[in-house]
């Protein structure tokens, strides 16, 4: 059994950059506790950096990440630090990174007990991120991460909502996918949950996701966030039959809490050979409909 740490994160008004290492090192310290072997925080968790930040900057869409990108470095080195520490895979979210050509991307990390594994950006902006942001695709495809818990793949947020990149995880050899995501609304929160349920069905493998939720008025990218975390399953042999193993009890919260799980990887792999359907093997045929 593999015990996965799902935070349904509060992003909260945090001022110095002491009081969140503070913050970020107990929270993984939680988790760690608790026995699991993986921690997910979700989409533009690094978004509360930006407290550290004068208030009339923060307070702006884009100076706010402008202003973001010197305390990424020092953030990275925690992040792996608290991985290295814990002995545990950690995937801290995301944030909005500007790269040499001039572009922000979505990024999303992952660090395991020995270092840095890899990054994945996100691959299919929202209309917030294209239409008033300006953050742009990620160029260089999705990736599947080797890892002491099995090869893990990233889909963030919208990406969930896509059969096609899924799909690429599956061919990929992907056992396990994490989906950090950041909805304002519960209608977003629902878009991702199913395209994350579907993704899980399609392609006989887990899914875990981990969202933003309750408010952050301060902040013009994160004000208000709605979501629950969860691990998804194939509704099948040995699953919960809604396909759901856990998830948070509402959708809504003032302080970060961890969903705590555990999922045998090894059976939800056997579904792909001895389930009752056999999605994975039958995806080619509907385009011969």
């Amino acid at each position: 059994m593999t015990r996965l740490a799902a935070c349904q994160y509060a992003i909260e008004l945090i001022e110095s950059w002491e009081d969140y290492v503070e913050h970020l090192s107990k929270l993984v310290r939680q988790a760690a506790d608790a026995g699991a072997q993986l921690a997910l925080l979700p989409e533009y968790s690094a978004l509360t950096l930006t407290g550290l930040l004068p208030a009339d900057i923060r307070s702006d869409l884009h100076k706010s990440i402008d202003a973001l990108q010197p305390l990424l470095p020092a953030w990275l080195e925690l992040c792996e630090e608290l991985a290295r520490s814990h002995a545990i895979v950690f995937q801290p979210g995301s944030a909005p990174v500007r790269d040499p050509d001039g572009q922000y991307r979505n990024r999303a990390w992952l660090f395991g007990p020995d270092g840095l594994i890899g990054y994945q950006d996100k691959q299919i902006m929202t209309r917030f991120e294209r239409e008033k942001w300006n953050i742009a695709a990620g160029l260089e495809g999705l990736k599947a991460f080797d890892t002491p818990l099995g090869k893990l793949g990233i889909l963030i947020c919208y990406d969930n909502e896509f059969p096609m990149l899924g799909r690429k995880l599956a061919e990929l050899g992907v056992e396990l996918v994490l989906a950090p995501s950041c909805t304002d609304t519960l209608a977003g929160a629902y878009r991702v949950r199913i395209g994350a349920q579907a993704r899980a069905l399609e392609n006989q493998y887990a899914v875990l996701s981990s969202p933003t939720a309750g408010e952050a008025p301060w902040s013009p990218a994160v004000d208000e966030n709605r979501g629950r975390a969860a691990l998804y399953v194939p509704s099948d042999y040995g699953m919960p039959p809604s396909g759901i193993v856990a998830e948070s009890e509402s959708d809504n919260v003032l302080q970060s809490h961890w969903l705590i799980t555990d999922i045998d990887l090894g059976a939800v792999a056997k579904l792909r050979t001895e389930g009752q359907v056999a999605t994975r093997r039958d995806w080619p045929e509907q385009f011969d409909v």
